[in-house]
């Protein structure tokens, strides 16, 4: 957390929740967490699992505590061993939001900050601008894509106008047509061409 951040959060409110939507984003909490005291803590049951150091509310699944239903909705990507995720949508802003189950690294990031050889890999991954495809290693550990898949007609079902993604370039319209291309690697049910 860098003192400018913080400060550009605290001059928009009092923050009331702190969220983790997978076991993967979980290094921060405790800093996050010290610094606002009073804020509960969420996070899917892999998370809770993960960092049995600190003091959850009930895990995330598909249906938004009460705390914030009916301003932000979510879907629970799950099937993989591997990883579940919670998906966040903000209603009024039409806003999607998700953490690892999309990358979209544009060709200028990529230059800038990675080696040749893995910008190769990141094509070949589709987690590139133009696709926003989910890691290899991720789509690969789904043996059960069903739960994934009526996650991701809830999702859909949302008609996002925004994408927010934890890596990459953010989609500021067209996030409907975005997600049916970023999800298509969960096969049939998912809009995939």
């Amino acid at each position: 957390m860098a003192p400018d951040l913080k400060a550009e959060i605290d001059a928009l409110g009092p923050v009331g929740h702190l969220a983790s939507p997978n076991k993967i984003h979980h290094l921060f909490l405790a800093e996050w967490k010290d610094a606002y005291p009073a804020a509960k803590l969420w996070g899917p049951q892999s998370t809770i699992r993960k960092r049995s150091d600190l003091n959850f509310q009930p895990a995330l699944t598909d249906t938004p505590p009460s705390e914030w239903a009916g301003n932000i909705d979510q879907a629970w990507f799950r099937g993989s061993p591997a990883l579940d995720e919670i998906v966040f949508f903000h209603l009024l802003s039409r806003t999607a939001i998700i953490a690892d189950l999309s990358e979209n690294f544009s060709d200028e990031f990529l230059a800038a900050h990675w080696r040749g050889w893995q910008r190769v890999l990141a094509r070949l991954w589709k987690i590139t601008v133009g696709y926003g495809y989910a890691p290899l290693e991720w789509r690969l550990s789904w043996f059960d894509r069903r739960p994934a898949r009526q996650a991701l007609a809830k999702m859909l079902s949302w008609q996002p106008e925004r994408v927010v993604m934890a890596h990459g370039e953010w989609q500021r319209d067209g996030g409907q047509a975005y997600l049916e291309r970023a999800f298509a690697w969960l096969g049939p049910g998912s809009n995939a061409p």
